[in-house]
C-alpha cells in the first residue's frame, strides 16, 4: 500500500495574511492582508483577535494559539507570515 497524502497537489493559496506584532500596549496584533477574498478574510481576522488579542509574543499561552492560527490558515489554504519585531530562532534540522 502506498501514502497518497503526500501525493495531492498543491494548489497556490487563495490569501495572504500577515501577523505583526504592534508592541507591548494591546491591541498587541494587526492583521494585514495582500489579496484573497475580504470576507473571508475579515472572518479570518475575527478567529485570529479571539485568540491573540491580548496575548504578547512573551506569554506562554501565545505558542499553543499561534499554532492553532497556523492550523487554521492552512486549513483555509492561507500563506501565512509572522512579524514578530525580531528574529525568531530556527529549529536545528536533524
Amino acid at each position: 500500500m502506498t501514502d497518497t497524502t503526500d501525493q495531492a497537489p498543491t494548489e497556490p493559496p487563495v490569501a495572504h495574511v500577515k501577523m505583526v506584532y504592534l508592541g507591548p500596549t494591546a491591541p498587541h496584533w494587526e492583521i494585514r492582508s495582500d489579496f484573497g477574498d475580504r470576507t473571508a478574510i475579515d472572518a479570518f481576522r475575527d478567529r485570529v483577535h479571539a485568540r491573540l488579542l491580548l496575548l504578547p509574543p512573551h506569554d506562554p499561552q501565545f505558542r499553543r494559539n499561534r499554532e492553532r492560527v497556523n492550523r487554521d490558515a492552512e486549513r483555509e489554504n492561507y500563506r501565512i507570515e509572522w512579524d514578530l519585531g525580531y528574529e525568531e530562532e530556527t529549529p536545528a534540522a536533524s
